[in-house]
């Protein structure tokens, strides 16, 4: 399954993932690989992403940049303050604004 986060001004995260737990505005729920397609809003809160085997690009805040990794199961973890989020044939889009 693949992930794109995205905020209005640059991509925080891209590439493989096993999971991701989204706070979405009638509560918390995950994705897993062949999840139904939705479209939901989503609350503020965490955004927790687990890396699977295979290359993904994450926003390095301490460098500014964009850094790219192969690390299977790997905890990513972004505070939001709201957005949307898209899952269809195991492409998740993230829209999020406050990280």
């Amino acid at each position: 399954m693949n992930i794109s986060v995205l905020t209005p001004d640059k991509e925080v995260f891209y590439g493989s993932i096993r999971s991701v737990k989204v706070p979405g505005s009638m509560g918390q729920f995950q994705v897993l690989n062949n999840h139904a397609p939705i479209v939901s809003s989503l609350d503020k809160g965490t955004v927790e992403i687990v890396t699977a085997e295979g290359e993904h690009r994450y926003f390095n805040a301490e460098s500014g940049s964009l850094e790219t990794a192969t690390d299977s199961g790997k905890k990513i973890s972004y505070e939001i303050s709201g957005g949307f989020v898209e899952v269809l044939n195991n492409e998740v889009s993230l829209l999020v604004t406050g990280i």
